[in-house]
């Protein structure tokens, strides 16, 4: 049974695979608030939020088959054997309490600490434990009750499973807007990943503040969530089904590159993209001509002081997992010894973080039109536009840099 808008519960059932519902009237109904900060009701209505999503994950959702779209579990990029082996070794009870939309695996683990938000059961966290190895660590961070015990279970499972001495992973109850309440420091971590879980909080401005504060100078926030192509309607914003299952709370993508920035990350760099369909008729017609995608970026914080110049880099081919190519975003693929100019800001990003003992880096100025060298790629729209790159997917290209050389320079890849 799951709340939704105007006086009604939903019974939800799973028949010959389609989902159907039902509507029976309710006067206990509660509606959600604005989808991305503080309403007319201010706290209360975040507090509010907080607690019906509590609800529907730790209670209502027992399982992946228990959700109503497939929203959060369309998948990312495609695994390499490294990640595939990882995931193998993570315990069953976990993987089953798993609702992300994507697959949320960086490259250049080794020895990171790793904070993820919105941590759920702790799949991601217990398969990114195995990659970052025992000097690495990986924090769990979400709200909800059942989720972190079902997590805490199996810690010294995945321990022993991974040949570890101590646990490498820790799992906090607490809210990814307000990271300081559960003790989590400045520049303290070298990675913040997050699963589908932005979305659902009522104020994404603040996570994403947060997740900046806690990042290191060069750090990371690498993650997959659900955007809209428009301004989202009162009726979906307030659906509780559609806000549980990531629709009702998706931000207008446009609007969310524009919060990245101002928190203080460089541009946006799009990852991987794929539309999400709505197949339940009922919920159809509430959405109306609302399109979502699911979309993995990679935000980078990227100190002041850094030299921002273009750039010669060459791949060494050392990343594990990523050893002949090494899928940066839609823009840039770097092939193993291959020779690549790039711009400004992705020199400055590969100089200052944890992949510049992965590249040879050569500042140059502007390239002689008879020197031979490819000029840096500029910087256009669908480089950072998931509804542009799933378009391509749907149409059978790929989610990689492979989709970008249609609209860019040739020999992109």
């Amino acid at each position: 049974m799951i709340d939704s808008p105007g006086g009604c519960y939903v019974a939800v059932r799973k028949c010959a695979g389609v989902w159907e519902t039902e509507a029976m009237a309710s006067v206990q109904d509660r509606e959600l608030g604005s989808a991305g900060s503080i309403s007319s009701s201010g706290c209360c209505q975040h507090l509010k939020i907080h607690e019906d999503v509590k609800d529907y994950y730790g209670k209502r959702l027992q399982g992946t088959d228990d959700l109503v779209l497939n929203a959060c579990v369309t998948p990312g990029k495609r695994l390499t054997k490294y990640v595939q082996d990882a995931l193998k070794d993570v315990h069953e009870e976990v993987s089953s309490r798993y609702y992300g939309c994507g697959l949320l695996i960086p490259e250049c683990l080794e020895g990171c600490r790793i904070l993820d938000l919105g941590s759920g059961s702790g799949r991601d966290c217990y398969m990114l434990s195995k990659l970052v190895g025992e000097k690495g660590h990986v924090t769990g961070v979400d709200m909800t009750d059942g989720q972190i015990q079902v997590a805490k279970k199996f810690i010294d499972y995945h321990t022993q499973r991974f040949g570890f001495s101590k646990p490498n992973v820790d799992f906090l109850q607490g809210y990814i807007e307000k990271l300081g309440d559960i003790g989590l420091k400045d520049n303290s971590f070298d990675l913040v990943i997050s699963n589908c879980v932005v979305n659902l909080s009522p104020d994404k401005t603040a996570v994403l503040k947060e997740a900046y504060r806690v990042l290191k100078d060069g750090g990371e926030m690498y993650f997959s969530d659900i955007y809209a192509d428009r301004e989202l309607p009162d009726a979906v914003r307030t659906h509780k089904v559609l806000w549980g299952e990531c629709l009702g709370g998706a931000l207008l993508w446009k609007e969310f590159v524009e919060i990245a920035k101002k928190v203080g990350f460089n541009e946006p760099r799009l990852v991987a993209a794929s539309k999400v369909p709505v197949e339940n008729e009922e919920l159809q017609q509430i959405i109306g001509d609302c399109k979502f995608v699911s979309a993995t970026y990679r935000l980078f914080k990227v100190a002041a002081g850094v030299p921002r110049e273009r750039s010669r880099v060459i791949y060494n081919g050392c990343v594990e997992g990523c050893r002949e190519k090494l899928e940066f975003d839609i823009n840039y693929t770097f092939n193993e010894g291959e020779t690549v100019v790039v711009d400004e800001e992705t020199a400055a990003i590969l100089a200052s973080s944890r992949f510049a003992d992965e590249f040879t880096i050569q500042s140059l100025g502007k390239v002689s039109p008879s020197s031979g060298e490819r000029p840096p790629r500029e910087p256009q729209s669908a480089a950072t536009d998931p509804f542009w790159l799933s378009e391509h997917v749907a149409e059978g290209g790929t989610s990689s840099c492979s989709a970008a050389c249609s609209i860019q320079s040739k020999g992109c890849c």
